[in-house]
């Protein structure tokens, strides 16, 4: 059905067929259905660039929140720094155990 105009000939043609109770109710559920679909999606659309501008405000606060975190943050013991270098220093060694062939 692409046009309302065409719901009452449907509805007519439908009745003419004499259909069960049961059968009524749920061509009437899903004509319901049908009808909050498409009033939902009338609202999304319309409230789409509201929400749309809120979540840019909501990720730009993360975002400035998270720099302020990492700002406030204390920088590493000179110790710590230390033990770092010698680990990284160590990496660039090869053992001699790993040697892929014998002398």
């Amino acid at each position: 059905m692409e046009t309302i105009q065409e719901l009452m000939p449907l509805a007519k043609e439908l009745m003419a067929h004499k259909p069960s109770r049961k059968l009524v109710k749920l061509y009437l559920l899903g004509g319901v259905l049908a009808f909050l679909g498409a009033v939902l999606g009338l609202m999304e659309t319309v409230c789409s660039p509201f929400t749309a501008a809120g979540r840019l405000r909501d990720r730009e606060a993360a975002v400035a929140e998270l720099r302020a975190a990492r700002e406030r943050k204390a920088p590493p013991e000179p110790a710590r720094l230390e033990k770092d270098k010698r680990r990284q220093a160590g990496r660039g060694c090869r053992a001699l155990s790993h040697r892929l062939h014998a002398s």
